[in-house]
């Protein structure tokens, strides 16, 4: 049986972490990918990684526009597996936060919480303001699973290919989708540190 997740793109910097999910999930014989990318996203995009809309689009099995709040996504009957907002704004979070669903990104987040399903937000600001860390409390607290892009370095990654990478198949653990060589994994210290 197929899966599917639903991949969103807010206007974040980093529109690369849901660009390199969608890659990835094309490859996943088993996962149907379900894109839904603000305009925001999309400016973001062009300006980060010189991709138009179309392109990433022709990623993803499935394009919704943000603004058709009748999608399936946006109902608790159409069956998947998640969400990841990827990157995840802060105007983002707040509405998650809030349940203002106001897009379809908001809308189809609002139902993940509510169907109990996995929502994943790779929040992308810094540094963070107090109304920023409570959102991030609030979406928790609802069920949501916050995970910032944060950099691993004890992987010694050689460019920002390596970073986003070990990040993105981190966030992949998440929903058990297998991601042969995206990342490597912790295997403990190599040397004895003397402490």
């Amino acid at each position: 049986m197929t899966k599917r997740l639903v991949i969103a793109i807010t206007g974040a910097s980093g529109a690369i972490y849901g660009v390199r999910m969608l890659q990835v999930l094309a490859q996943a014989t088993d996962w149907e990918s379900h894109l839904v990318i603000s305009a925001s996203g999309v400016m973001t995009a062009v300006h980060e990684m010189a991709m138009d809309k179309a392109e990433i689009e022709g990623l993803a099995d499935v394009v919704h526009n943000v603004r058709d709040i009748g999608a399936s996504i946006a109902s608790g009957s159409f069956q998947c597996d998640g969400m990841v907002i990827a990157p995840c704004s802060m105007r983002t979070l707040a509405a998650v936060a809030h349940g203002l669903s106001d897009n379809l990104i908001t809308r189809a987040a609002d139902v993940m919480l509510k169907e109990r399903r996995r929502l994943v937000l790779m929040a992308r600001e810094t540094p963070l303001n107090l109304a920023h860390l409570r959102n991030m409390v609030a979406a928790t607290e609802l069920g949501a699973i916050i995970a910032p892009p944060v950099p691993a370095f004890y992987n010694q990654p050689a460019d920002i290919d390596d970073i986003v990478n070990h990040t993105v198949g981190r966030i992949l653990d998440l929903f058990g989708i297998e991601h042969a060589g995206l990342l490597q994994r912790w295997q403990g210290l190599k040397k004895n540190i003397e402490m």
